[in-house]
């Protein structure tokens, strides 16, 4: 300890005389320490933390395996069927579900009214989390059942900003959905469901309506004296009932059920993606220990006098590698410290990046796992970035060096070999960064400029929740939008003004829809359903590239009446014009009077591409039944669209004015430009692309530094040979050249290096890239010419102090 004492000393005292070098390879680390510690408390918060429920090893989702059709399928959601066969017939668990995500619905409580966001549970979802209110209780089962009383649990949150903590809320009535919803329970302080909302009601699960498909999220908890294994056989013995169609047409297919933790079903969409993050935050880590590494050569080797000097007094060369490793060890940890700092702003604008809804259950922040893996980087890297300096000291002969001298090392030796491999080592890794990051932002914009097939300049939308009972007459609703329409087209400025369900850049109602004549005849088919008044093609200019559109004729006494995109036509018509050809939606029969454009859309039936051409159809606002209003309500706020000859001041005021002629008490829940909506859209691409780029930023930063000292400590080291060669008739151009070409042969070597790599790990990409080629020769062209651009420049910027070089003063030395 006193010999450990003695150079913990030594080491500040050699550093405090190189304050430049110490600075240098802080801030590196804290860079890249930073990034690493940043993505880790993602990835902690998703797979590793426990989540903070009452033993939520014990908590599982319920998932569904489909095999034998090529390629496995998983799926998360299950049908009102299959619930009551969970429910009944797996005694192992405790079993719960839910609505996916938050519907957003207004709740007025005395003379206010709000917009909340609510999510559906059935009994027991509370119970199976293991969360107890803090004040009355969870859903009954009785209020969970067709005709129960309606019951209402508050967030903590909701009861102390609406409700002013009031004790007394219990019991209470307040209006929610147009209806009145007695509060039965109001959760604990920081306690946070897996879906945040203001308030939850009962669900009320049934095989009808939204349990007529896959809409429901169940959750488990295993029973006391239970086991995951016997869960999972009672589980995979349930018969999914939604699976016969399918076995008609993949004879060898099986469809199971089974459970997986929580945890793990929570973070199953970003799993993937986090780790792919952290990986390449590896990478940086990896390309700022090569610069350290060549920094730390360069330092060893200046050292040479002073190391040869302290063996021949009688140090031990573990004495000498004991004491380069403390030093490294010592800027390490400083660099842990500062990369501590730099993760917490880095998970702060991460923070901000992201919407509510992407953050986990448990949060992001550094708990003790994420200070344990800092200070782990921080000893890997003080013994990766010293392993080569340390073998180098090794080698110091004493003779030769104290008789040649701290400043005059060899540069020609193995040393500056090594590093020219480093930097062709991290140029290699940041070629494969610069690509995936160089696809990624190809990709993304692909989609900002994929054709619309509309005009999304000068219009204004405004969503609102009709989740109200008020509205689920069709008389009443129909008259909220021809009223509130006609209000606002009479603002000064706007042109046109319509309702549809659902808007371009969004997903429509998934429905199956029956082509009743041609060759798809007989067939149930899913496409999405947008429902829309006369003006909605008008607003958005949408084209109809045939038939007619939509008039104030047809109402609900009239012909039912449909149009179709493009993409309907093309999959279930196989005709480019459908007009006068019927097919049937619910229980009506439609005819096919025009054919639209396509629209970019959000998929909800097919690929994951975040934009797609699906199957469309638009039925008028008038001709929509009670039934698939009150459904439809559940998941979609509809939108409120006006068009405008160009900015209109206050044009949002005058929204919410013109609707408050109409019902005062329904108010707009936020104002989209369409710009908003692709924004929306592409939420999870840019966020994807930000991150990614800001590393490939960086390792791009640190290769340039790494580059640039690589050719400056060569200038420094032969700076005597230079004199020497240019006194004897050498020109100062062949020097810098000369001494220039070794940052050009490292750097590309390493791109060479690193376009290989490429071609190996950019496959695990395909997933997430579109509109591009996975080996797209524009995107690795543009790295190799980027990469090229800026090496030669970190190569050549350095050689500019060989001009400065007085050959008369170096032959005075020697």
């Amino acid at each position: 300890m006193n010999r450990i004492s003695q150079d913990l000393r030594y080491a500040l005292r050699q550093l405090r005389k190189s304050p430049g070098f110490a600075a240098a390879v802080v801030l590196t680390l804290a860079l890249s320490i930073g990034a690493n510690t940043a993505i880790f408390s993602v990835v902690n918060a998703l797979l590793l933390r426990p989540l903070p429920y009452s033993h939520p090893e014990r908590i599982g989702t319920v998932m569904m395996r489909i095999t034998g059709i090529g390629d496995p399928e998983e799926h998360t959601r299950i049908d009102g069927e299959s619930w009551e066969q969970l429910r009944d017939n797996v005694p192992a668990v405790q079993a719960a579900v839910s609505s996916r995500g938050t519907d957003g619905v207004n709740l007025q409580f005395g003379s206010s009214v709000q917009y909340v966001h609510h999510q559906r549970v059935s009994a027991h979802y509370f119970d199976v989390l293991g969360i107890h209110p803090a004040l009355g209780r969870n859903f009954s089962e009785e209020e969970d059942r067709a005709g129960g009383a309606n019951a209402v649990i508050l967030s903590y949150g909701l009861w102390r900003n609406t409700f002013h903590s009031d004790p007394h809320i219990l019991g209470q009535a307040i209006l929610l959905k147009g209806e009145p919803y007695t509060v039965v329970g109001v959760l604990p302080s920081g306690v946070k469901p897996p879906t945040a909302a203001d308030l939850w009601i009962p669900i009320r699960p049934s095989r009808t309506g939204e349990g007529g498909g896959t809409n429901y999220d169940a959750i488990v908890r295993l029973r006391d004296g239970a086991t995951w294994q016997q869960a999972n056989a009672q589980l995979s013995s349930i018969r999914i009932s939604d699976f016969t169609s399918l076995e008609k047409r993949y004879p060898g297919a099986h469809a199971y059920f089974y459970s997986l933790p929580l945890q793990q079903g929570l973070a199953r969409e970003y799993r993937t993606p986090s780790l792919v993050l952290l990986l390449a935050t590896g990478f940086i880590l990896l390309i700022a220990c090569a610069n350290l590494a060549g920094l730390t050569l360069v330092r060893v080797s200046r050292r040479g006098s002073e190391i040869a000097l302290r063996l021949a007094l009688g140090a031990t060369r573990a004495d000498i590698l004991r004491q380069l490793w403390i030093e490294n060890l010592l800027l390490a940890l400083l660099g842990a410290l500062a990369g501590l700092a730099v993760g917490s702003l880095a998970l702060r604008s991460l923070m901000a990046l992201v919407p509510p809804g992407f953050l986990p259950v448990s949060g992001l922040g550094m708990d003790g796992r994420v200070l344990a893996f800092a200070f782990a980087a921080a000893l890997f890297t003080s013994i990766l970035f010293g392993m080569l300096p340390a073998l180098q000291a090794r080698r110091v002969n004493l003779q030769s060096a104290i008789s040649a001298g701290g400043s005059r090392s060899v540069a020609r030796g193995s040393g500056a070999r090594t590093r020219s491999a480093l930097i062709a080592g991290e140029v290699a890794l940041t070629v494969l960064l610069l690509s995936a990051a160089g696809l990624l932002v190809r990709t993304l914009i692909y989609f900002e400029t994929l054709p619309p097939g509309f005009d999304p300049n000068h219009v204004m939308t405004a969503k609102l929740s009709l989740d109200d009972a008020r509205y689920h007459d069709p008389a009443v609703f129909q008259k909220l939008l021809i009223q509130s329409v006609a209000a606002m087209r009479r603002i000064p400025g706007v042109e046109s003004a319509a309702v549809g369900l659902s808007l371009p850049y969004e997903r429509g109602l998934n429905d199956d829809i029956k082509v009743l004549d041609g060759a798809h005849a007989g067939y149930d088919n899913a496409a999405g359903v947008v429902y829309v008044t006369p003006d909605y093609f008008a607003a958005l200019r949408i084209p109809v590239l045939a038939g007619r559109a939509f008039t104030d004729g047809d109402t609900s006494a009239s012909q039912c009446v449909a149009m179709v995109n493009q993409a309907f036509a093309r999959k279930f018509i196989q005709q480019t014009d459908p007009i006068g050809r019927h097919l049937q939606s619910g229980s009506r029969a439609c005819e096919i009077i025009g054919l639209a454009s396509d629209v970019a859309k959000t998929p909800g039936l097919i690929g994951d591409a975040p934009l797609t051409h699906e199957p469309s159809i638009y039925v008028p606002a008038t001709q929509v039944s009670k039934g698939l209003l009150s459904v439809a309500h559940i998941w979609f706020q509809p939108s409120w669209i006006v068009r405008t000859s160009g900015p209109v001041a206050g044009i949002t005021r005058q929204m919410q004015q013109a609707l408050a002629s109409v019902d005062p008490n329904l108010p707009f829940s936020g104002f989209y430009a369409m710009k908003d909506i692709l924004a929306e859209a592409l939420l999870y691409q840019r966020i994807e692309v930000d991150l990614l780029v800001a590393m490939a930023a960086l390792a791009l930063l640190l290769s340039i530094v790494g580059i640039y000292g690589l050719v400056s400590n060569l200038v420094v080291q032969r700076t005597r040979e230079i004199g020497i060669r240019i006194a004897l008739g050498s020109s100062f151009r062949e020097a810098m050249i000369e001494i220039g070409r070794s940052g050009a042969i490292a750097t590309a070597i390493g791109i060479a290096a690193g376009l290989a790599l490429s071609l190996i790990a950019l496959r695990v990409m395909r997933s997430v890239i579109y509109g591009v080629r996975t080996y797209d020769p524009a995107t690795l062209a543009g790295v190799t010419l980027l990469l090229a651009a800026v090496a030669l420049t970190a190569s050549l910027l350095p050689t500019l102090r060989i001009m400065r070089i007085d050959p008369s003063s170096t032959l005075r030395e020697e």
